[in-house]
């Protein structure tokens, strides 16, 4: 692959982790850079490291994880898209705080490897080919870690101008990327 193609799926790898992170950052309280970055961190590192996964995992058992890719994608997605939708929706009365200055961990790990199942789909499909995965897979990390912050920093904006509702519209986002994973899978020729 040239360098103009390892572009280019790095940025078609990224673009769904984006819109998740765009949600992320109106679900916070005023995010700073620290935070961006933390979170742009977490998931281009797992973006990172799921081709490498599906490069392997596409040697040994291809069959495997496309039959299940899309459906752990669907699920995680639709399950994250879900509880923020009810966050956002949420009456003020229902709140128990304000919104936090951080999400943990685990909920931005979870996120990250929802948005990454299509990046180990594809390290399957370039198991195939006589490819070096390390570059591909650094590459896709590395525009992850930047569009991601970027998201962050993009939704701490849409907070502040559409409040709660920008939160349930990025479940909504969420939920939406999951559909269409699945959608494309099932009705793949």
């Amino acid at each position: 692959m040239n360098f103009a193609a390892i572009a280019l799926l790095a940025l078609a790898m990224s673009t769904d982790a984006f819109a998740a992170a765009v949600g992320k950052g109106t679900a916070l309280q005023n995010p700073r850079w620290s935070e961006a970055l933390r979170t742009g961190l977490i998931f281009g590192v797992i973006e990172a490291i799921t081709p490498m996964i599906g490069w392997v995992l596409g040697h040994a058992a291809a069959d495997y994880v496309n039959a299940w890719d899309h459906w752990i994608a669907f699920t995680l997605l639709g399950v994250l898209g879900v509880r923020m939708i009810y966050a956002g929706l949420k009456t003020p009365a229902e709140e128990e705080d304000e919104k936090p200055t951080r999400h943990s961990f685990w909920v931005l790990a979870t996120t990250g490897f929802a948005t990454s199942i299509d990046a180990m789909a594809v390290g399957v499909g370039l198991a195939f080919l006589n490819v070096n995965i390390f570059p591909i897979a650094a590459s896709i990390g590395f525009a992850t870690f930047i569009m991601v912050t970027l998201g962050v920093m993009v939704g701490r904006v849409l907070g502040k101008i559409a409040g709660r509702w920008a939160e349930a519209l990025g479940g909504v986002v969420l939920i939406g990327i999951g559909s269409t994973i699945l959608y494309q899978h099932l009705h793949a020729v």
